[in-house]
């Protein structure tokens, strides 16, 4: 993060004393390296970067003087986190953060030996990142964000917000692994409330206009599964959104803030924080194998009256009350 003076970093650091032990027992000139696997952008995922080096920091690792940190960033494109996986594996990284499901599958296909940390995935035992959430058992670990989990209170909160609804569209990339099972959770779910379910599949950003197009008249919500290729297509989602005045649900709060109506999900800065602890401890010789995934512990709803009031929608006041944030 090239927000933070040296000056800074110096005081922060107070001194050598608050040096981790791993790092004074290494070779001189070599600091410990994590190898940051991102899978948008800087600016898709800037928060999450500044909640983790944050962390970090707190920890003792402040970078460019206890640690260094190699950013690259996958942009959504799936040849490019394979190329950046073996990238890592031939620097020899001491761990690598992967920001997603792609990001650490890609790591774990290219190493079955350094330490993966995964700040976010969709669902680790399902895409085989770990064999269970208690004993990842491998050289992979991290948070989940059990995706598909909060696919049933996504759809409840269109309907809510929609209460004629009945026939939902789903916009997803066809091939996001998660993004298959939390398509699967939405189906379910729709079944059960009988609602008729419109699927639309991406597969790179050129997708999401022709999608819009394909849609019109056919729904009357609209529910985005997130991931890489979506985050990316961002403004451009939103935009059509709006312009197709379809009232629709984001998984994160990115979305609103840039003008979608409205997002529920984990606070992905918050799992990016709490990825800090995994690695400070594997810096300090914690093996993977024995540290559990952990679950999401904070969730975000956040709604955006202005959209609101654009697309004529009156919010339910019981549902503004339970909003985390409320951006008007």
């Amino acid at each position: 993060m090239s927000g933070m003076g040296r000056r800074e970093f110096i005081t922060l650091l107070g001194g050598a004393a608050a040096w981790p032990l791993a790092v004074r027992a290494q070779q001189p000139g070599k600091l410990p390296t994590i190898g940051f696997l991102g899978s948008g952008t800087t600016s898709s995922q800037g928060q999450w970067v500044a909640a983790f080096v944050q962390r970090l920091r707190e920890l003792g690792w402040v970078e460019g003087r206890t640690v260094a940190i190699e950013y690259r960033w996958a942009e959504g494109r799936p040849e490019r986190f394979a190329e950046i996986a073996a990238e890592f594996v031939r620097l020899k990284v001491d761990v690598i953060l992967a920001v997603g499901t792609e990001a650490a599958l890609a790591a774990k296909q290219a190493t079955a030996v350094l330490p993966i940390v995964f700040s976010l995935a969709g669902d680790p035992v399902g895409t085989s990142l770990a064999a269970s959430l208690a004993r990842p058992g491998g050289n992979v670990t991290g948070l989940s964000i059990q995706a598909s989990d909060s696919a049933a209170k996504r759809v409840e909160l269109l309907r809510e917000v929609v209460p004629a609804l009945r026939r939902l569209a789903i916009m997803a990339n066809a091939a996001y692994p998660a993004g298959v099972l939390e398509i699967g959770e939405i189906h379910a779910v729709a079944h059960t409330l009988g609602l008729e379910v419109v699927p639309l599949e991406l597969r790179r950003a050129d997708d999401v206009a022709p999608a819009f197009e394909a849609l019109k008249g056919r729904a009357e919500a609209l529910y985005i599964v997130g991931d890489p290729l979506a985050n990316i297509s961002r403004i451009r989602i939103i935009t059509l959104a709006l312009a197709a005045r379809l009232p629709t649900i984001y998984a994160t709060r990115e979305y609103v803030e840039a003008g979608g109506l409205m997002s529920y999900g984990p606070s992905y800065p918050d799992l990016n924080r709490r990825a800090g602890d995994y690695v400070d401890k594997i810096l300090r010789g914690a093996k993977p194998a024995d540290l559990p995934v952990e679950q999401p512990t904070k969730f975000d709803l956040v709604v955006n009256l202005t959209t609101a009031k654009a697309l004529s929608i009156e919010v339910p006041a019981a549902l503004l009350g339970r909003a985390d944030e409320v951006i008007e």
